[in-house]
């Protein structure tokens, strides 16, 4: 039988090793992250456009990405927040992970070098290029709810877009998951109350998603919770679907943090 003194020292060691996994993650990792994408930067040459579609203000776009091909999601006017949910096209029992990804990577912020996990544990999209840093894992997409506070009236909302989307795949409520909101300048205050950061959007942000796996994702939008503006200043976004080089083994969201490398190690085992 385990002694007090032997459960007292190792419940120390782990304490030690929590604290050391936390400044490596809150503290070492973020130091190491690249400088925010400029907007003129990494122009897509029209030869890699698999393909180009705009979504309008308040719709929805379903689309399957194959491992290695990246999506551009541009944000034309500055004004737009898109929603994202998805699957592993193979198992769609496999879903992206919000709580996971904020866990793992020691914090809710998400921005190029970053990743987004599923809830297997492996990697489901990189963010490989990213011009504004300012998305949301935490508070989700609107809802009817949400839109007849905001609207006095039923619109169109990212919940039930979800939905419209899931039943085209075979899916259904259960299997929606809490999505990112890519475009949402979201930040925590002291005391712990949401706040909406509009001096973030600009309009032409993107960002770029690189599939880690075969995918399914839907995206929507929407207006976010949070945005204090209404209808109709929203337009739309436009998604570029491309082909982009192999990544290299000194990819940085490849190698950003041991805990990282560990869900990519997972994740090529399905594709070995």
């Amino acid at each position: 039988m385990m002694s007090a003194e032997m459960k007292r020292e190792i419940s120390e060691a782990n304490r030690r090793r929590h604290e050391q996994l936390r400044a490596a993650g809150q503290e070492v990792t973020p130091k190491g992250l690249p400088d925010a994408t400029a907007l003129d930067a990494k122009p897509i040459a029209p030869e890699a456009v698999i393909s180009r579609e705009q979504i309008p203000s308040d719709w929805y776009a379903t689309m399957r990405l194959r491992r290695g091909e990246q999506l551009r999601i541009i944000d034309d006017l500055g004004t737009s927040s898109v929603s994202m949910i998805g699957w592993r096209e193979e198992d769609t029992s496999e879903r992206i992970n919000c709580a996971d990804t904020i866990k793992v990577q020691w914090s809710a912020a998400i921005s190029k070098g970053r990743v987004i996990l599923s809830d297997m544990g492996r990697v489901f999209v990189s963010l490989v290029e990213d011009t504004g840093g300012a998305h949301d894992l935490m508070v989700g997409g609107s809802t009817p709810a949400s839109t007849l506070a905001a609207f006095g009236a039923a619109s169109r909302n990212t919940h039930d877009n979800f939905l419209a989307a899931a039943a085209k795949v075979g899916l259904g409520l259960r299997d929606i998951p809490p999505c990112v909101t890519f475009f949402a300048p979201v930040s925590v205050d002291a005391n712990g109350a949401f706040l909406w950061n509009a001096g973030r959007k600009r309009p032409g942000d993107f960002v770029d998603l690189r599939a880690e796996m075969n995918i399914v994702v839907v995206l929507s939008n929407c207006a976010h919770p949070l945005n204090p503006l209404r209808a109709p200043v929203f337009g739309p976004v436009t998604l570029l679907r491309h082909r982009a080089p192999p990544a290299g083994s000194d990819d940085l969201c490849r190698t950003v943090s041991p805990e990282i490398v560990r869900a990519f190690e997972f994740t090529d085992r399905l594709f070995a």
